[in-house]
């Protein structure tokens, strides 16, 4: 379907107004979509484009369009199939709701350079490399957090667990053993990566283990909550 197909169903939409909100508002808006019937809607009012929504709402069974009036933008999230709660998506920079708080400037530039380096299609390196240098820059800049949410992002995208199993062994080369045991082995980041290989020596599909992940390590982690 396109925004034609639908467009004279919007002005029944429920709005949620999501300017000046602080902290996460995501998990309260996904549980509003997620309740929703197909053929229903959601008007998503922001001071910017809310580029980081559009995946994860198509992952709920929505189509979108955005029209900017004024000073803010509209986002129009249209449920065409049903899916299933896909649970708590650690995949988003959920930290970026807290820039139009300082200056909706800011936020405005967050997101699109957030859009710029994950999304444009001027990118030179695989979106898998780049999954996979992200959670390793994270570890060295000592953000344990957001190493964990690249590297469940990395896995539930698609990548194979020998790549991850590269990833640590060149972790504790770099970071030196008495920081790996002491720092990095009991992290969430070390729990995400052993959830893998223990369920896959399960046998588990990479869709139940995705599950598991998202339920383990999403907000619901106060270790990976952001505020």
């Amino acid at each position: 379907m396109s925004f034609i197909d639908w467009q004279d169903k919007i002005k029944d939409f429920k709005k949620v107004d999501v300017r000046g909100i602080q902290g996460n508002f995501f998990p309260g808006l996904k549980q509003q979509a997620a309740k929703l019937p197909v053929g229903a809607g959601l008007e998503v009012v922001q001071n910017f484009d809310p580029i980081p929504l559009y995946e994860v709402m198509q992952e709920l069974g929505f189509e979108y369009h955005t029209e900017q009036t004024g000073d803010a933008d509209h986002a129009y999230f249209y449920k065409t199939t049903a899916s299933s709660d896909p649970g708590d998506i650690p995949m988003r920079p959920a930290a970026l709701t807290n820039m139009p708080l300082i200056d909706d400037e800011l936020g405005k530039l967050s997101v699109s350079f957030w859009d710029l380096t994950w999304n444009d299609s001027k990118r030179f390196l695989p979106y898998e490399f780049r999954l996979l240098l992200s959670p390793t820059n994270a570890v060295g800049a000592g953000r344990m957090r957001q190493a964990t949410q690249e590297l469940v992002k990395a896995y539930i995208h698609g990548l194979p667990s020998a790549a991850l199993d590269d990833v640590f062994e060149l972790l504790a080369w770099n970071q030196r053993i008495g920081f790996f045991s002491s720092e990095i082995g009991p992290s969430t980041l070390f729990q995400a990566y052993k959830t893998v290989r223990n369920l896959e020596k399960q046998g588990k599909s990479r869709a139940e283990i995705g599950a598991v992940l998202k339920e383990k390590f999403g907000e619901k982690n106060p270790d990976i909550k952001v505020q």
